[in-house]
């Protein structure tokens, strides 16, 4: 009998799901439930996909855990105010930071394998949204269409990265739904 498989969109936490703190240029986690805010595009955006049938995962590296300048705590009462606020099915997290040579850490794809494992989803049909070369990478990795969601960073972001580049997630949720439609990437 063949399981039939689910098309994912996996979302990147801090930048697509959440408003990233930038200081200087760069992107940061909110560091408590007080500095979380969900854009307001972010939960019509959610919706759309999972009425076209996505099963939508949220995908983060928390490396600041690891690093003593976060709590685990904090981060899951962010994911647990995120689950409740958003249309999303989970969020893999990886608490690792770029010395411990795990493979859950994006670039590396682990957690999207993770993911394909824990629920039956084709990565070939998937798409990962993500704000940051990392997240693209990684779904790039997998085997999945990637769609950059490009804030400006002052971090280089290759040019040729990305399947797609757009200014909000609700962009890049038109881009799927033209794809899905067979109308292809707009």
């Amino acid at each position: 009998m063949k399981v039939e498989k689910w098309k994912a969109v996996f979302l990147d936490r801090d930048g697509v799901l959440n408003r990233a703190i930038v200081k200087n240029g760069k992107p940061y986690p909110p560091s408590n439930l007080g500095e979380l805010e969900i854009p307001e595009d972010v939960p019509r955006a959610l919706q759309a996909l999972k009425e076209a049938g996505f099963l939508l995962i949220g995908i983060t590296n928390q490396p600041d855990v690891s690093r003593g300048t976060q709590q685990r705590e904090v981060v899951e009462a962010i994911h647990a105010s995120l689950l409740k606020a958003l249309p999303i099915e989970e969020i893999f997290v990886c608490y690792h930071d770029d010395g411990d040579a795990c493979s859950c850490r994006k670039p590396l794809p682990g957690l999207l394998f993770q993911a394909a494992e824990r629920y039956p989803i084709d990565l070939s049909s998937s798409f990962m949204i993500g704000d940051r070369w990392k997240d693209v990478e990684a779904g790039r990795r997998a085997g999945c269409v990637t769609i950059l969601v490009d804030h400006h960073y002052t971090e280089k972001v290759p040019t040729r990265l990305a399947d797609y580049r757009v200014g909000f997630l609700s962009e890049a949720v038109t881009c799927i739904l033209n794809h899905k439609r067979g109308g292809g990437m707009r």
